[in-house]
Parts: structure tokens; C-alpha cells; sequence
């Protein structure tokens, strides 16, 4: 019996393993290890997984389970550490070029600062690749509402992006006169 279930959590997991590994690298910018996250995801996946009532829903389920999981351990972080885990550089891809390992994070650095439901919304799609039907079963939402999140978040991301591309130009321009 525990063979059989093991076999199907795994026959479930493999074709969504890299979908849940971009959503949960993405997710967890500056809180805690996107690995970290995984392996407490899959544990408690499993340990649950007599009540997922769909193999449809399996990818689901795991957003839902780790979504869950960061938000108690971003309650249960002390300060001090979350302000040194921000300031720490993840290597996303040590095959990447430096000019897009310097994209990449200013992009999740931009995420990190919108809602909880925007950003949710925005990795969903654009990073894992969801259709807006799924986004809003998942989120529990019309799909009108996730259309209008995906716009929010898309004019958040464009003025923090812009801001903070202004500062850098600004800030090397000090520099060089100086």
C-alpha cells in the first residue's frame, strides 16, 4: 500500500517538478531557501496526500501547501535574519550570465515588494506558466480579478523597475563626478 502511494505521489510530481521549483524559487525571494521550501512541501504533500481529491489538482495542492509554509515561517523569522537573508545574493544559475543574474534578481527583488495575492498572480503566470483559468481556481477568484491583478502587478513592477533603474543611473553619475 505505502509502495503504491509513494508511486503515485512521484508519477504525480514528476511532469510538474521543474512548474514547482520556478514557483517556489520565485516565491521565496529573500525569505528562505527555495529547496528548503520544496522538501517541506513535498513532506507534508505526502504525509496528506489520502485527502488531494483530484490528480488534476496535484499542482495546486503543492502551491497551496507551500504557500501555506512560507507564510509561517516568514511569522516565526526574526527580524535580523530576514534583514540578512535579504541582503545575502542567491546564485539563481551559475551557467547565467552576469547581466542576467543581475536582471533576474532586481526582477524578484520587484516582486518581493508587491502584495501577497499580486505576486502570487504574477509568478503564477509568468514564471510557472498558468493560464488565467488556473490562476483563478487556485487564488479562488473570477478571472476578471486576475486579469486586473495581473495588470496592478504589471504597472507596480514597471514603476519599481523604472525607479530603481533611475537610482542606479543617478547613483553612477555621482559617482563619476566625483
Amino acid at each position: 500500500m505505502n509502495k503504491a502511494k509513494q508511486q503515485k505521489f512521484l508519477n504525480l510530481y514528476k511532469p510538474v517538478h521543474e512548474r514547482f521549483e520556478r514557483f517556489c524559487r520565485a516565491r521565496v525571494y529573500g525569505g528562505m531557501d527555495h529547496k528548503d521550501l520544496m522538501n517541506d512541501t513535498l513532506l507534508k504533500a505526502f504525509e496528506s496526500f489520502d485527502k488531494l481529491r483530484s490528480d488534476q489538482a496535484f499542482l495546486s495542492y503543492l502551491f497551496s501547501i507551500s504557500t501555506r509554509l512560507l507564510a509561517n515561517n516568514s511569522r516565526k523569522m526574526k527580524p535580523e535574519y530576514q534583514n540578512f537573508e535579504r541582503e545575502t545574493d542567491q546564485v539563481l544559475d551559475v551557467n547565467a550570465k552576469t547581466d542576467i543574474k543581475v536582471e533576474i534578481k532586481l526582477l524578484y527583488e520587484a516582486i518581493s515588494k508587491l502584495n501577497i495575492l499580486q505576486k502570487e498572480c504574477i509568478i503564477l503566470y509568468e514564471i510557472s506558466g498558468f493560464s488565467i483559468k488556473e490562476i483563478a481556481d487556485i487564488q479562488i477568484s473570477t478571472e476578471s480579478a486576475i486579469k486586473q491583478r495581473l495588470r496592478r502587478a504589471r504597472i507596480q513592477l514597471k514603476e519599481i523597475l523604472s525607479s530603481n533603474y533611475s537610482i542606479q543611473i543617478n547613483n553612477k553619475i555621482e559617482e563619476e563626478s566625483i
